[in-house]
């Protein structure tokens, strides 16, 4: 997923899409344990945009506590 398209998204979408990829995650962890995943790199990717949709929270966060504090 690209940077862009979080961006786009909005909080509850955000919150809604970081869940799948946990999951996701989880189900790619337990196919590698039982020796069932083929793409190992997707596990990375998953982990890339869990970080993703994480620092664009935390950066909505950030912009919110500016706008209130110069408020």
């Amino acid at each position: 997923m690209k940077p862009a398209e979080i961006r786009e998204l909005s909080d509850a979408q955000l919150v809604e899409k970081l869940k799948e990829m946990r999951a996701e995650l989880f189900n790619l962890r337990f196919q590698m344990a039982t020796s069932q995943l083929d793409n190992t790199a997707r596990v990375n990717t998953v982990k890339k945009d869990i970080a993703r949709v994480l620092t664009e929270q935390r950066a909505r966060e950030i912009a919110a506590e500016k706008s209130a504090v110069a408020e």
